[in-house]
């Protein structure tokens, strides 16, 4: 007897229905399934735990500065090869494949904005374009930044994202950290107001420079920041490390940051500091 057979005409096979990838998202700190639009209106905000996903410059530049717009400066400057480094792949390989898959010429996008309008010197990080490392082009365009900031008696913003100096330039990154530090010296002594804003990573060159020398320092919630990783650091000392070791929430309670401050807030709170200062 034929009991599974299918004896009635007109009935359609029901067919299964793929779900679009990128539909939902898991949050990594408390593994929430979220629907991707919504983190998205949420300015990818985790609406269960807070957590903070990382995301492109240009969104914080959508977020940060009026209107989302940034006068662009030295967009056309790219990575060189001096040093002739290979390690899997040739170094001009690899900056190749992190400007087509970052859409950006390098690590750090840098220019003239308004912030409440408010005149402001910007720089914004990207870690999509080789972990935001600081090369050569990217402690040139800091630089130029903080010299704009000079000429023009305007506040500096730097919005921080890096696992540090790049490898592949080796002193020549390392440089980066004695000039864009140099130049800060100058800017302090002008009295120009510097905020320098921290997100997860900031790590290394970077934050050992630059991003721990601001008259004001806030940072994203629950943000990785430090010189070197955790692991090396107990590798090295041969000790367990405090709970929490390396988040904002750390440094906060350390003295190292002065405020922590959510994404959704962020312009808001940069605004009210530049009041401030002005």
């Amino acid at each position: 007897m034929d009991w599974f057979k299918r004896n009635k005409a007109g009935l359609a096979k029901t067919e299964k229905k793929d779900i679009p990838d990128g539909l939902w998202t898991k949050c990594p700190e408390c593994s929430e399934i979220i629907y991707t639009k919504q983190l998205e209106e949420n300015r990818w905000i985790c609406p269960v735990c807070k957590y903070h996903f990382r995301i492109s410059s240009r969104k914080y530049i959508d977020i940060i500065l009026d209107n989302g717009q940034l006068e662009e400066f030295d967009s056309d400057l790219e990575s060189k090869d001096p040093l002739k480094f290979k390690d899997s792949k040739k170094y001009p390989d690899r900056v190749k494949a992190a400007q087509a898959k970052s859409s950006l010429k390098n690590g750090v996008i840098s220019g003239i904005g308004k912030i409440d309008n408010h005149d402001v010197s910007f720089a914004i990080m990207d870690f999509s374009f080789i972990g935001g490392s600081m090369g050569s082009v990217v402690g040139e365009k800091i630089a130029r930044a903080i010299e704009r900031a000079i000429d023009r008696r305007i506040p500096l913003i730097i919005v921080s994202c890096s696992g540090g100096a790049r490898m592949q330039e080796g002193i020549l990154s390392l440089m980066q950290m004695a000039k864009t530090s140099a130049l800060l010296a100058i800017l302090a002594e002008k009295k120009i107001p510097y905020i320098s804003v921290l997100t997860n990573p900031t790590t290394a060159g970077v934050m050992a420079s630059y991003a721990s020398l601001g008259d004001v320092i806030i940072a994203e919630p629950k943000a990785l920041l430090g010189f070197a990783g955790p692991r090396v650091i107990q590798q090295t000392i041969g000790q367990d490390l405090p709970e929490g070791f390396q988040s904002s929430e750390f440094f906060l309670e350390k003295g190292f940051l002065d405020k922590i401050v959510e994404r959704n807030d962020l312009r808001k709170t940069v605004a009210l500091l530049l009041k401030y200062f002005r």
